[in-house]
């Protein structure tokens, strides 16, 4: 439920109103209000302030969830698929950008600027398998790229689960991950 929520948007919010009411306190000669609003409201500002800057929105889903899909995925995810899924629907901090430790780590991400971006995830069945499928704008690096890498991503995003790579366009990748039978 945490992840929902932006931790930087409250951490302003909350910082600001404390900040305001110590120079309110200030003004008015209340010396505990004021010591109070400063001591807490401006360090709570300026954390908020931080964690904004290092702030990673969470990624939409394309496509509605149906509840089949959804008593699929409870029934057949595996523990990747459902981690991968939390994390890049939640608020993240401190990351360049979704899964860019797995891209580098895949050889996906030699420089920030050439890194494909995660826009959009959805899920889907594919002959009777829960699906991830995980909508990547990649530029610079062709299907032919992606697809040299497939056993390599087989691997990385752990047992029992097979990669399906597709393009869609021109610019877009899309990586499913899919419930190996």
């Amino acid at each position: 439920m945490f992840g929902k929520i932006s931790l930087g948007s409250v951490g302003l919010v909350v910082g600001g109103i404390l900040s305001v009411v110590g120079f309110a306190a200030y003004g008015f000669g209340n010396a505990t209000l004021n010591l109070a609003g400063m001591f807490y409201g401006i360090p709570i500002l300026l954390g908020g302030l931080a964690l904004k800057a290092a702030e990673i929105k969470p990624i939409a889903y394309s496509k509605a969830l149906s509840p089949e899909l959804e008593a699929l995925r409870e029934s057949q995810a595996t523990a990747t698929q459902q981690q991968i899924r939390k994390d890049v629907t939640r608020y993240r901090y401190g990351q360049d950008c979704h899964l860019d430790d797995a891209l580098e780590r895949l050889g996906l991400s030699p420089t920030d600027e050439e890194r494909p971006l995660l826009h959009h995830i959805r899920e889907e069945s594919r002959k009777g398998r829960y699906a991830l499928v995980l909508e990547f704008k990649s530029p610079l690096f062709s299907l032919e790229d992606w697809q040299t890498r497939q056993e390599k991503i087989e691997r990385f995003f752990g047992p029992d689960v097979t990669a399906a790579i597709a393009q869609p366009t021109e610019d877009e990748i899309e990586l499913a991950l899919i419930r190996a039978e």
